[in-house]
């Protein structure tokens, strides 16, 4: 899997610098003195860091941090150093930059300790998450955090940010009533697009990923058919649709050489959805025969943005409202594969790049000091 990290969206403005607004102070003592903070130095190449905290704003809010979790796509391209150094961060929370070091991540989850005097909408044991790097504590506006259900199991907060991204990709797909789908992909993104997918009214799910324990769990997931990417796939989806095709295909695999087959498998008058994000990974494809000939539709999904056509009845709220639902009816759980404390991050990544057929969602948890089984 692979989909490029949420852009701000519907968040609001860019983090405050404090300064003097600083001074207005907080409603509660707890606020932590220091958070240790996962930097990266280069490719592979990890370091704590302690940060001081700085007292909250009027408008801000401290939080510690519970779990985070680890994108085995976007997060893995920035580990290896395969991301366009020049690339601009997108995100406000995130420091550094892509020549490196560079502070990285989306995905946290924490309880508030200290909230400023302009905060009304928060208080001191709220469940949040946040667009934030792995670190253990950190200040950051109230409105940039996003109040979790207090009933939802925390480690499941760590999904918002990729259900953000797989109804986004159901948005800019528009499945229709009965069609058949191939969806090209089934990590932690994948498998969310499908379980979304599947609440959209399409017939038939053809899911493909080259790991046979992610097509068993996409099968109990609602998958009609898996296959590997070296089953033919193209030949299998025209098999399985009398000729035709499929009405829609969706490429979340991260993988180059999967944008082809996808391309090749759809209908006449098809649309191939593509939410990988690449990064610097060329993408070869033939475009002189389906392609052009079936008039096939290639489009970008990036969670950044919504299509434009549905302006008058969606926005950002909307889209984060839907996903928050899911967080709590969705079968998460079974995502979740690894957890490792914070301090064993290094541990984690590894895991991710040398043993990726082991792992699905893993998760660092905050406050453990030795290690916690998977």
């Amino acid at each position: 899997m692979s989909a490029e990290p949420p852009a701000p969206g519907s968040l609001p403005p860019p983090l405050s610098s404090g300064g003097a607004a600083a001074a207005s102070g907080a409603r509660s003592p707890a606020q932590p003195q220091h958070g240790t903070a996962l930097w990266w130095t280069g490719p592979r190449t990890p370091e704590l860091r302690t940060e001081s905290l700085r007292p909250p704003a009027a408008d801000e809010v401290v939080v510690q941090a519970v779990a985070s979790g680890i994108s085995a796509g976007t997060e893995m391209l920035v580990y290896r150093g395969q991301v366009p150094p020049a690339l601009p961060l997108d995100l406000p929370t995130l420091a550094g930059s892509f020549r490196y070091p560079v502070k990285y991540g989306y995905a946290s989850v924490g309880r508030v300790t200290a909230v400023g005097t302009a905060v009304d909408d928060r208080a001191p044991g709220d469940l949040v998450f946040a667009l934030h790097p792995h670190q253990s504590a950190y200040v950051l506006p109230a409105a940039r955090t996003v109040p979790l259900p207090p009933e939802l199991p925390p480690e499941h907060g760590v999904f918002l940010a990729n259900l953000e991204t797989a109804v986004n990709v159901a948005l800019d797909a528009a499945p229709r009533l009965g069609e058949t789908v191939l969806l090209s992909g089934l990590g932690v993104v994948g498998l969310l697009v499908l379980q979304t997918l599947r609440q959209t009214g399409v017939a038939e799910i053809i899911a493909v990923d080259a790991l046979p324990r992610r097509r068993a769990l996409a099968a109990r997931l609602g998958a009609t058919l898996t296959l590997a990417p070296d089953e033919g796939v193209v030949e299998q989806v025209l098999a399985y649709t009398a000729g035709r095709g499929a009405d829609l295909a969706v490429e979340v695999s991260g993988a180059p050489a999967a944008l082809g087959p996808a391309i090749e498998a759809v209908a006449d008058e098809g649309t191939v959805v593509v939410a990988s994000w690449y990064g610097t990974k060329p993408v070869p494809l033939e475009l002189g025969s389906h392609f052009h000939r079936g008039r096939v539709r290639l489009r970008s999904s990036q969670v950044g943005h919504l299509d434009p056509a549905l302006a008058p009845r969606w926005d950002y709220a909307r889209r984060q409202a839907v996903a928050l639902r899911l967080l709590t009816e969705l079968p998460l759980g079974e995502l979740i594969t690894h957890r490792f404390p914070f301090g064993e991050a290094a541990a984690a990544f590894a895991l991710l790049d040398e043993h990726p057929a082991d792992a699905l969602q893993v998760v660092l948890r905050y406050g453990e000091r030795g290690p916690s089984p998977a």
